[in-house]
């Protein structure tokens, strides 16, 4: 006979079962320290990468007014990657914006995985998600990655817009600053590319 059980009070049988059972009923809301690692890391990568666009249309719309879309071509190309220096400074974040159709060769031709997260947004896109909804953000390696898709915006199609739409003056200007450009051809609410980021942890 086990007279463990026999000596053992009923009061302690009961408050072992009881504990057991909270134990049980509480796992699913602990979340392991990793999990939650994960979260604030996505949170970060997120809060840096929307940090970028808004600055740049604000500088975008402010030139365009003062001297016409044409002006505002060189201030893209000079004053983007400016910015997106000074966040990576204040931050830690390497940023930058890349496309499937690049327009500037030196800066925003993606890497095999930006590739694929491109190419899967438009899937999704196509097959009726927002683009504004659109990110995936991982640990690849010893660095997070994170990217947002960028969709066109009305202001974006002075420059982006169908080829046969563009003025003389933006396609001169495009041809002198983007020898190679091959971004144009979109229409509003299109993926043009997405805001990279990236952080060693």
């Amino acid at each position: 006979m086990d007279t463990t059980s026999v000596l053992a009070p009923c009061g302690a049988n009961s408050m072992v079962r009881n504990l057991f059972a909270i134990a049980v009923m509480a796992a699913p809301f602990v979340a392991p320290p990793a999990f939650a690692s994960d979260d604030a890391i996505l949170a970060e990568a997120r809060k840096v990468a929307t940090t970028l666009p808004p600055k740049l249309i604000v500088a975008l719309q402010d030139e365009i007014k003062k001297s016409g879309a044409e002006a505002a071509i060189p201030v893209c190309k000079n004053m983007a990657p400016k910015m997106a220096g000074e966040i990576s400074q204040e931050t830690g974040w390497k940023i930058k914006r890349v496309s499937l159709k690049a327009r500037n060769d030196a800066r925003a031709i993606p890497d095999a995985w930006e590739t694929a997260a491109l190419e899967d947004f438009d899937k999704r896109a196509a097959a009726g998600e927002s683009p504004m909804k659109l990110e995936k953000g991982e640990k690849v390696g010893d660095e997070y990655r994170y990217v947002k898709a960028l969709p066109v915006q009305a202001l974006c199609l002075n420059c982006h817009g169908p080829a046969e739409t563009l003025s003389p003056g933006i396609k001169a200007a495009l041809g002198q600053h983007y020898p190679n450009d091959r971004a144009t051809g979109y229409t509003e609410g299109q993926i043009r590319g997405v805001i990279s980021v990236r952080k060693k942890l």
